[in-house]
């Protein structure tokens, strides 16, 4: 920009301008070394910078002005630019410096350097101005005047830094509000689809997708204004190859490429001309570091600016975690589980084909267990239990049953009466008999007296025959009432529908066996049978309580086998090592196992098939 230094007032607007300069610091720097000629008249106007960025050496950043005047004094002026740099020093006062041995029309030049203030005290940014054709008087005005200006950089640098705070500020605003459209959501697609809608809408895209890294290759998985989609489409596969692309390079890619740009772009310039997408920008999301989702964005109405692409990378950054966790526990648990469990295995075995070594390890693990470690084996069985001590309460006599006092299952105790029979016509007999007793003793008394020998005999051989009537008839009455001998339990013998029924002489109405001589009688397959020995040791459980379990021990095994349903078995008497329980009744059945020793589990698994094969192919 061309400033005469005698329109003071377009300078001084100039420098009110560039206090406020909104522009790039490449426009702002030659905007500066002229305003420096305008006010200072210069010839030749320069700034020089250095810093850390160029390596600590003085860099000119801006050029101003064509001398046209002895070219020994350009020379010296270019020659001694870094010493005048240099020496400008930091006292906030600018220095004049002539060159005595130089003139130009009888008037010696001067150099002035003034150093300008800067936000980063580790950088010095000077300006150099050439003057010529005046006293040193007007220069030292000229310095005073230029003196004015130190701070015009500084005040460049606050209003950019504010002007950068308020278009953050901005983006910001943007972008949680454009997080708060999907805040209410808990479900991962609708929260997706939520966030892809309200970026739609604020940035005037056609189209809004978001793609997640599913198995080394990334998954369309929302799509504005589309609950639905077919990701079968030749539109979904192509958006996916897009997606891949930037998540491959993990780079923000945009297409129309800018200038600069070093991302590849081959497929969304492929995917823009195959469904006429003017523009495009994909922006890969990211989880500790690494990529795990896309976003992609179509517009057809204008190019993305600037500040639209950094505020969907903030954007993008802002809602990468929260979506992550949605996608990683809106799944069933078993889904979860599983990544969790891969997780935890990479910590161990390295994040490249987890699954791969998680099944090696578990694959030798496994092999290992099967092969080495001894596991108890035991031979298993159905039992039954029975009693030593079964006996049968038979009818004592041709009777009817008059009253029955137990029925099966029942507990009874010793001595006590299970059944009574009618004795009625007992108690005739024994009354008939007794009274043909006392007449026949009688008679032969009184034959003994009159010496009546014979009738004597007859009648003593009665009276033997009446006694023997009547032992009878109180034997039987003894007898009407059935006992059992022992503490016993009824097995057999429901008569109480038979109360009044004729019973004969010997005919079985109870069995009864003892409970404190039980035992258990296990049927143990001719496979298996080899494998006991006679102190062998085990367990039973009824069917009727599975869940208790009682010890037992082997006492002898039957040398014969017994065909039992197609098959032999061995029956093996087994000796309770507890006292019986209450409940506990001959005939109950249920499993027996049997401790026979340690075997691999191999061994366990495969015993039938191995015997079974050596059978069939005679090994």
């Amino acid at each position: 920009m061309m400033i005469q230094s005698n329109d003071q007032d377009a300078l001084a607007r100039e420098i009110v301008r560039l206090r406020a300069w909104e522009g790039e610091p490449r426009d702002f720097w030659p905007r500066l070394a002229a305003a420096l000629a305008a006010v200072s008249g210069a010839a030749r106007s320069l700034v020089l910078i250095k810093g850390t960025d160029n390596g600590g050496g003085w860099k000119r950043i801006a050029d101003y002005g064509q001398y046209s005047g002895p070219a020994a004094v350009l020379q010296e002026f270019v020659k001694r630019l870094e010493s005048l740099a240099e020496e400008s020093g930091t006292d906030g006062e600018p220095r004049l410096t002539s060159f005595g041995e130089v003139r130009v029309g009888g008037e010696i030049p001067f150099a002035l350097a003034v150093r300008f203030e800067l936000q980063d005290s580790r950088t010095f940014c000077v300006g150099l101005l050439l003057l010529t054709g005046i006293s040193e008087t007007r220069a030292r005005d000229v310095a005073r005047q230029v003196n004015l200006l130190r701070d015009v950089p500084r005040s460049y640098e606050l209003f950019r830094e504010s002007l950068r705070a308020r278009l953050d500020a901005r983006k910001f605003a943007v972008v949680l509000d454009l997080l708060a459209a999907m805040d209410s959501e808990k479900r991962f697609l609708a929260a997706g689809l939520a966030w892809a809608n309200a970026l739609a809408d604020h940035f005037k895209c056609d189209r809004i997708s978001v793609g997640w890294l599913e198995r080394n290759s990334v998954r369309l998985r929302v799509m504005s204004r589309t609950e639905q989609f077919n990701r079968q489409m030749a539109a979904a596969s192509a958006l996916e190859t897009v997606m891949e692309e930037s998540l491959d390079q993990d780079e923000d890619i945009v297409y129309p490429a800018p200038e600069g740009a070093r991302a590849i772009c081959r497929d969304h310039e492929r995917y823009a001309a195959e469904q006429h997408a003017v523009n495009l920008a994909s922006f890969p999301l990211r989880v500790e570091g690494k990529p795990v989702a896309v976003l992609t964005c179509e517009r057809a109405s204008r190019p993305f600016e600037l500040t639209e692409l950094q505020q969907l990378r903030l954007s993008t950054d802002l809602i990468a975690r929260r979506l992550a966790e949605l996608k990683r526990w809106d799944r069933w648990f078993g889904a979860r589980w599983a990544t969790t469990l891969r997780e935890q295995a990479a910590r161990w075995i390295g994040p490249e084909h987890t699954w791969a070594k998680i099944l090696a390890v578990v694959i030798t693990v496994a092999l290992l267990i099967l092969f080495l470690l001894p596991v108890p084996y035991r031979v298993e069985a159905r039992f039954q239990l029975k009693s030593d001590e079964v006996s049968f309460l038979t009818a004592p006599y041709e009777g009817y049953i008059r009253e029955v006092n137990v029925r099966p299952g029942d507990l009874v105790a010793a001595n006590a009466v299970l059944l009574r029979l009618d004795t009625e016509e007992l108690e005739l007999e024994e009354t008939a008999a007794r009274a043909d007793l006392n007449r026949y003793q009688r008679e032969a008394e009184k034959a003994r007296a009159t010496s009546a020998l014979a009738e004597m005999r007859v009648a003593e051989a009665l009276a033997q025959q009446a006694q023997a009537r009547l032992e009878l008839a109180q034997y039987r009455l003894d007898h009407a009432s059935l006992r059992v001998p022992n503490e016993s339990v009824v097995v057999e013998g429901d008569l109480r529908e038979r109360i009044g029924a004729p019973v004969s002489q010997g005919d079985a109405l109870f069995r009864v066996a003892r409970l404190d001589k039980l035992y258990v009688e296990a049927e143990v397959d001719e496979r298996d049978i080899q494998e006991l020995t006679d102190t062998a040791t085990g367990q039973i459980a009824f069917v009727s309580q599975p869940r208790l379990k009682f010890p037992v021990r082997v006492e002898r095994i039957e040398p014969a086998a017994v065909p039992r349903k197609a098959e032999n078995v061995f029956l093996v008497r087994c000796a309770l090592d507890d006292a019986p329980e209450a409940w506990w009744r001959p005939g109950m059945t249920g499993v027996c196992k049997l401790d026979v020793g340690r075997r691999s589990i191999v061994w366990i698994f495969t015993r039938r098939t191995v015997d079974f094969l050596r059978m069939f192919l005679w090994w």
